[in-house]
Formats: structure tokens, sequence, C-alpha cells
């Protein structure tokens, strides 16, 4: 039975990030009639993202329900793009100057454990994380100095091989005991933007503009609908559309101005730091995240490995990932946050190689504090930088997919990628409720792919697009893929 009407809705997508290209990707395999619109030469080329949320273990501030929430959304997520995740586990680690314990941990990993036990129930399927009764693992003081001794394995298949690096590494002095394992795994953005252009290449019903920039949206009052102007290789178009979805990323308050639609937002620029480390020997690290106090000198250090001895760093303190006057919201003239000239110059223009060499060191710098060997690691590329949106006013939500301030208008508010498939949940139940779609999909997902994605081709493209923007080729590359 066919999942559309015979009145077939054209959709117009503003923005080519993950909420844009995955609303593409989902709508175009249904059959709807989708034009997508990216103002750079390949899609997902936002904010930087590394770490699949499952269960929200990096974000003690939240909620357990965010948490839970952040639990359910990746399952969703990683059933949608088994292609773009690394199967490797995330460490947490308390230093010893954090006012809490890892003990404080252990209820609401206990919850997370019930909650994906219960999802694996609902759907055998959902198994995606591993084993429920593995979704964390607690290594005391002992357990770390028993695998010091061990020699490192070349394919980590074990909890405990994917340790032994942490354990022969870690500073056991400046740390709290016990460490936690949690099957929190990697995300790889280029794999992403590699897969989604694929995908969207081999759909007859999607149209994809790259290179284009929208600059006028206006009502069809006709219709109902949308007219959309934009300018493509310096010739301007205007198209006709029946529905818009505004999944323009930072700058979707640009769109709701132009339409008038109520708006209450913030924007963060965001960085994380690209390190390169000789002395690792290109060993498999798991990602490792010691806790800290947001915004403190010793605010949270994420660790997160690549292939080829490269490793992203966050380090949420003002030298590091975190920007004076970094975090905007929206005023009553404009419903789009104004960033800093500086800040607009980094991600329209460069990064200057003198606060690229500053902050890389820095953020070697927080992480060597638990890691000592790491402190002779160097400089790998530029950073992976952007500006992300928070709807609302509230900074430390993590937990958000889309609103319509507007009929026949959907405004997309991710915060983490994982959300997308909520989000598009939400735009069916609307395009139901148009008729654009018939009931038989409330409800439903298409998990399948649209078509079989040749890995080889896949990692070709996905280097392509890592090194077209001057980032090594190995950070397009997976750590360990499922079947090792």
């Amino acid at each position: 039975m066919s999942t559309i009407n015979d009145n077939k809705a054209k959709i117009a997508i503003i923005g080519g990030g993950v909420a844009g290209s995955s609303a593409a990707l989902y709508f175009g395999q249904l059959g709807l009639n989708v034009t997508l619109f990216e103002k750079d030469a390949s899609l997902v080329s936002g904010p930087p993202w590394c770490h699949l949320h499952a269960g929200g273990n990096l974000y003690r501030e939240i909620s357990d329900a965010q948490c839970v929430t952040l639990l359910k959304q990746s399952i969703d997520f990683l059933r949608f793009y088994p292609f773009v995740v690394d199967y490797r586990p995330t460490v947490i680690v308390l230093p010893i100057t954090d006012s809490s314990t890892p003990e404080a941990l252990l209820p609401r990993l206990e919850l997370l454990t019930d909650e994906y036990k219960a999802y694996i129930d609902k759907d055998p399927e959902n198994e995606v994380l591993g084993k429920a009764e593995n979704y964390y693992q607690i290594y005391t003081k002992e357990d770390i100095k028993r695998l010091r001794e061990k020699e490192l394995a070349i394919t980590p298949k074990t909890s405990d091989e994917w340790m032994m690096p942490v354990a022969q590494n870690i500073d056991l002095d400046k740390v709290q005991f016990p460490l936690i394992m949690v099957q929190e795994y990697g995300l790889n953005l280029f794999r992403l933007a590699a897969g989604a252009e694929m995908s969207l290449d081999a759909l007859d019903s999607v149209t994809l503009h790259t290179n284009s920039i929208v600059y006028n949206v206006q009502q069809n009052v006709e219709t109902e609908g949308w007219n959309i102007s934009y300018v493509k290789g310096d010739v301007s178009h205007t198209e006709s559309f029946d529905y818009l979805i505004n999944a323009a990323g930072f700058r979707t308050g640009k769109i709701d101005d132009l339409l008038g639609a109520p708006c209450k937002s913030m924007v963060e620029f965001k960085a994380a730091y690209v390190s390169h480390w000789d002395g690792c020997n290109d060993t498999k690290f798991p990602e490792i995240v010691f806790h800290g106090e947001r915004g403190t000198p010793q605010g949270m250090g994420q660790f997160t490995p690549y292939p080829g001895g490269y490793f992203q760093l966050h380090g949420m303190t003002k030298d590091i990932t975190l920007y004076e006057d970094g975090l905007v919201a929206n005023s009553l003239v404009s419903c789009q946050p104004r960033l800093g000239q500086d800040f607009m110059d980094k991600i329209e223009k460069s990064w200057t190689q003198e606060e690229t060499e500053i902050r890389t060191k820095a953020a070697i710098e927080h992480l060597s504090q638990y890691i000592p060997s790491f402190n002779n690691a160097t400089v790998g590329s530029k950073p992976l930088f952007g500006a992300q949106q928070i709807p609302g006013d509230d900074p430390t939500l993590r937990v958000a997919e889309v609103s319509f301030p507007r009929e026949y208008y959907a405004r997309c508010e991710i915060v983490k990628v994982s959300s997308v498939l909520d989000m598009i949940d939400a735009i069916v139940a609307q395009f139901v409720k148009l008729g654009y779609l018939n009931t038989t999909v409330l409800g439903q997902r298409t998990f399948a792919q649209p078509l079989e994605l040749d890995d080889v081709s896949l990692s070709k493209r996905a280097q392509k697009i890592a090194l077209d923007r001057e980032y090594p080729a190995e950070m397009a590359t997976r750590t360990v893929p499922k079947d090792s």
C-alpha cells in the first residue's frame, strides 16, 4: 500500500545538516517530492559532534528524563544510520578534584540499563548497544592495576581489552575509583555526510541543491504554500512549495524573520580541537570523558580517538571549548541571535594559526593532567567548529526536536544529532493531518537504507570530504567497525 496520497505535496528543506539531510532522506524514502537546499558544497558541515549519547552520561547536570530520551533516540539513530557508528565504548572518569563521586552515577546507570532492557523486550532489533547487562561496567583500582600488566590487543573485543590502554596511560593518583565503562559509541560526521549524499543521489524523489543560498521566502497567497528564492551558480531562481522545513541550524532565525514567525532561542559557538599523538602507536583507545564543572579550569575533558594517532579534544573551560560571549540569545527585533564578528569570521572564513595553536595546546595540556604521556601531542589540523542552536532560554537543554510556529512550516530544533528521528516523527504526524501521507505511516519507522551503501565507496567519499575541508583523512575512518 502506498504511503503517500495522490495529491503529491512539494516539500522544501532549507539546510543540509543532520536535521535537513535526515528529513530529506526519510521523506524521500516515503516517496514525497523533496527539495533540499544547502549553502555549502557538501552536506553535514555544521558544529562538531562525535558521540552517540546513548544515555547522556556525559551530562550529569541534565535530568533522568532527558537521559532516558537520549537513550531511546540514540537507539533509533543507530538503527537508521549504522554506517556512521564507531563501535567502541566510552570510559567515564571523575578526577579527585571533582566534588562528586563515581558511586553517585550508579543509580542513573541502573535506570538506563532497565530502560534499555525494556526497549529490547519491545523489539529485539533495538539491541544495538550490546547486551543490556553489559550497558555499563565498573573497574576498581585493583582491576586497573591488573590490566596495566596485560598486553594490548590489536583489535579490542572485550571490555577489558578496551580498558587496557586507559589503565596503562592514566595517572592513577589523579582520578577516583571505580572507573565506569558505558556503551556510548562514537559517531563520524564525515561518514554521515558521505552516506547522506550517496543515499539522496539515489532517490528520484529528492532534488539536492548544494552551493545554493536561499535569500527570500514569501507565502504564496493562492496555494498557502511558499515561494522560495535562491541563488545557485550566480543565477537566481524561485520555486513554489507546499510545505517548508527550516533546518538552517544556527541560522534558523533568519528564516523565522522572513516568515514573521514567533521565536525564542539561543546560539552557542562550539569548537573541538584536533591533535596528533605519535606516542600512542595507533593504540585503539575507547573514548575517555573526565567529568568536571563547566566553565571552571577543571571543566569536563573529552578525549575522542581516531585512527592514525588523531584525537579530537574538548575542554569545557573558557580557554578551550567555551568562549566568552559565545552564547547569545535572540532580540526583540530579530529571531536570529547575533554572534560577534570574530565568531562569524571563524565560521565563514578561517581560524588564525595562532589561535589554533594556543587553544589546541591548551586542550592537550588539559587532558594531559590525567594522561601524562599525552603531553607530547601536537596540533593535528584546524579545529572542528560551528554554532549550535538551542531553543528557548535554557543552555543546559539537551533534548529538543521541532516546533510548528506557522501553518505549513516546521522549525527543526535538535540539540543532539540523535534527536532527528523524533523530529521526523512529529513532522510525519503533521503531514498525515495535511493529507500528504496516509495514516499507515504513523508510529512506523523506515529503518532500511534506500540502497546498499558500499563501504569502500562510502569510506573514499568520506575521506575526500574530510580532505576538502582540510582535516586528516583518518578522521573519516572508523576506529572499529561492528563486526571486527
